[in-house]
């Protein structure tokens, strides 16, 4: 396996410690998207945004900016795809990892199965963004031409 360009070796550790840093990223980065929102709405800071399905809505303001905070932050977080996981066939993986766990802190934080249409719609949509910007990304960085020489090229 030594040379090969990419090497196909399955490495849990590597893989627990992505999945680690994707939720790092996925919380740090919603955690200063909603504080923005806070302070451009002069509210109070709350794990209720984050974690309470009934919270995102369309009829009120505070609902949109957090529903706005979530889908800003599967930008962000497809760009914690391109730089931490680096491969475009494993975006859609992670993202869904991530969503996964986001689902069960959910679950556990309010001690109820998220039910609100409006929260599974959001997750949907924040899914899609994260996984095809991320492959997006990841793919362009993939297929750069590889140089095969450092030598400067001469017009023939």
């Amino acid at each position: 396996m030594a040379g090969q360009f990419r090497s196909y070796v399955w490495d849990p550790l590597l893989i627990l410690s992505q999945i680690v840093l994707m939720q790092t990223v996925y919380y740090g980065s919603l955690g200063l998207w909603l504080a923005l929102v806070d302070a451009l709405m002069r509210s109070s800071p709350s794990l209720d945004q984050m974690f309470d399905a009934e919270i995102l809505g369309f009829s009120t303001p505070p609902g949109r900016l957090s529903m706005m905070s979530f889908i800003l932050n599967a930008l962000t977080c497809a760009l914690g795809l391109l730089y931490f996981i680096r491969r475009g066939k494993q975006c859609l993986d992670f993202t869904v990892t991530v969503h996964f766990f986001h689902l069960l802190g959910c679950w556990f934080y309010s001690s109820r199965f998220p039910s609100a249409l409006t929260w599974w719609l959001v997750q949907a949509v924040c899914i899609a963004l994260m996984a095809v910007i991320g492959e997006y990304l990841c793919m362009r960085t993939e297929l750069k031409e590889i140089p095969l020489n450092s030598a400067p090229k001469s017009n023939v």
